[in-house]
This record gives structure tokens, C-alpha cells and sequence, in this order.
């Protein structure tokens, strides 16, 4: 009898001792679940931040526990009213003009005004022929003379380039547009414009100039080059003969034969203006030629063999008619 009595309170304190254990078990789990320990990143407006260790959950009270304050004109993101969400961060930051508060009216939006801001957006690329436009160039040969002329020694003509486009439309309307690449198909040719001494041949020629020299030249453009010149006479040193024949069948005149290369026909006329104080007044024409003579030599008929050499060998400019 006393052996069953004594078993039946070991199995109470037993049961008491259990139950104790559970409550204990029950009761430091509430705690730990409602004392949860967080880590918790704030990020300064020097753009240094901390991580601290807290169990608040409320913004206002994880700063505080961190003895951090918020100045007037700093901001706090998350609210500081509100708790921490599941980043687990807190920035603090300065205010600015741009934040500003917006009130239950600022945000009422239409269905119209939403669907404006659908818009299509497309993309293309587009191919274009353009020209390029040519340039003028101006040659002045007139030496500052006051009377000049123009004279066209080249027509111009623009290029043309082919450009490749990225245009971007925003409802079928062009918004942007970039280059991609450019491929010039033909350059441009620039238009020469030569401007030389306006010479008149009736004024300029003397009395002893023909006619026909004068009908030779009136009207025309003269083209202006630069020639190395030289002279010669009829004696056999300077032509290897001393008939005076020329190329063109004709007597050699001193004062207006020239002999000249194969780009130059017989009976062009020929104005020097550095010899216009001459017998001539600087009037030429192309009657003879000359093995060592090329296009850009002229040999000037002289009366004697040392008149030939006295004029010696120059630069002269040239009008070419």
C-alpha cells in the first residue's frame, strides 16, 4: 500500500517538473520570437554608412538606439514612423528642392493621361543620296594690277555621299536621328576661277602689229602660264642653219617670232607683258619650233647672235591665246 503511494507521487512531481520545463520552453520562445535580433545597414549623406545590431523593428527607434539624430534638413527613407523593410536599410540624405510633398489630389490620374503614356516607340534605319556641295577657288595671277578679269578655268560639279541613318520614332514621329556611317561616292570638283590683267589687244599692240594678229585675239580668254624663255637667232650656232626659215614656212622676225613646243600650234599668239616696252609691245607668235623645246619653253627670235645672248634665260609670264 505505502509502495503504491509513494509511486504515485513520484509520477506527479514528475509531471509537475515536465510541466515546468514546457512552460519555461514555451515562454523563452515568445520572447526570443518577439526580441528577434536584426542587422541593420543606415547610410549617412556623407555616403559612409554602419550596420548595427538591433532587436526594434520602428525606424525612429533603431536610430535612437544608435543615438543618431536626424537634422532638419536631412530626410529619412523608410519613414521614420514606419518599420524597417526587407532590405534592412535605413538612408539618411539631404533634402532638395526636387522632394516634395504630394497630396491625395496630385495623384489622381485619369485613364485618358495613363494611356498617353503608353507610347509606341520604333526604330529604322534609313539610306540617303545627299550632295557635296563643291568649292570656288580663286587663282589671282594680275600681279595687283588695277584693271583685272575673271576667266573660269574649271567648271564646278558637286560629290555626292551616300548616309546611313538610326531614326527613332515615337508614335510615327521622328525624335531622333544619328549618323552611322557616310560613303562618298563622287568627289566634288571645285570651280577655278583664274583672275589675271585685263588686256586689251588693240590698246596694247603697236602700230606695226597686223591686223590679222589683232583679229586673232580679239574677244578670246587667254589661258596664263609661266614659261622659261630663251632666245635665239638664225646663224647656224643657235639653229643649226642660217636661212632663217622657220617651221611654218615663214621668215624669222626679230620682235615676233617665237618658237615654241608641240602643245602650242603654229600661229598662236602670245603676250608677254615684262617685254611690252619692246618693238612689239610684248606680242608673239608661234612660227617655229625646236628639238629641245617643250611645252613649258618658249625661244624668242632675236636679230643678232648677241642679242640672243644678252637676253640670256627668265621666268616670264605668258597669256596664251
Amino acid at each position: 500500500m505505502k509502495t503504491e503511494k509513494k509511486l504515485s507521487v513520484k509520477i506527479i512531481r514528475n509531471i509537475v517538473f515536465i510541466s515546468l520545463i514546457l512552460i519555461l520552453i514555451f515562454t523563452i520562445g515568445v520572447f526570443a520570437t518577439k526580441k528577434e535580433m536584426n542587422y541593420v545597414t543606415i547610410v549617412f549623406p556623407e555616403g559612409y554608412e554602419t550596420t548595427v545590431v538591433t532587436s526594434e523593428v520602428k525606424i525612429s527607434e533603431i536610430l535612437a538606439e544608435n543615438h543618431i539624430i536626424v537634422l532638419p534638413d536631412e530626410v529619412v527613407s523608410p519613414n521614420e514612423d514606419s518599420n524597417i523593410d526587407i532590405t534592412k536599410k535605413i538612408n539618411i540624405s539631404k533634402k532638395t528642392d526636387e522632394q516634395v510633398v504630394i497630396s491625395e489630389q496630385d495623384i489622381s490620374v485619369s485613364t485618358e493621361q495613363i494611356l498617353d503614356e503608353y507610347v509606341t516607340i520604333t526604330e529604322k534605319i534609313i539610306v540617303e543620296q545627299v550632295q557635296i556641295p563643291f568649292e570656288t577657288v580663286t587663282k589671282d595671277v594680275s600681279k595687283e594690277n588695277t584693271e583685272t578679269k575673271d576667266t573660269v578655268l574649271q567648271e564646278g560639279k558637286n560629290g555626292l555621299k551616300e548616309i546611313k541613318y538610326k531614326v527613332k520614332y515615337k508614335n510615327n514621329e521622328e525624335i531622333e536621328r544619328n549618323i552611322i556611317s557616310e560613303i562618298v561616292i563622287e568627289e566634288p570638283i571645285p570651280k577655278i576661277i583664274q583672275i589675271s590683267t585685263k588686256i586689251t589687244a588693240r590698246a596694247n599692240a603697236p602700230r606695226n602689229v597686223g591686223a590679222s594678229m589683232q583679229a586673232a585675239v580679239d574677244g578670246k580668254e587667254p589661258k596664263v602660264v609661266t614659261v622659261n624663255a630663251s632666245a635665239y637667232c638664225s646663224c647656224s650656232l643657235c639653229c643649226g642653219k642660217s636661212n632663217g626659215i622657220t617651221s611654218s614656212g615663214r621668215h624669222a622676225t626679230e620682235w615676233h617670232t617665237v618658237a615654241a613646243g608641240s602643245g602650242y600650234p603654229i600661229g598662236t599668239v602670245i603676250y608677254i607683258p615684262a617685254l611690252a616696252d619692246k618693238p612689239n609691245g610684248g606680242w608673239f607668235v608661234v612660227e617655229d619650233r625646236g628639238g629641245a623645246i617643250s611645252n613649258n619653253r618658249i625661244d624668242i627670235f632675236m636679230g643678232s647672235h648677241s642679242q640672243a645672248l644678252t637676253f640670256g634665260r627668265r621666268s616670264l609670264e605668258c597669256y596664251i591665246y
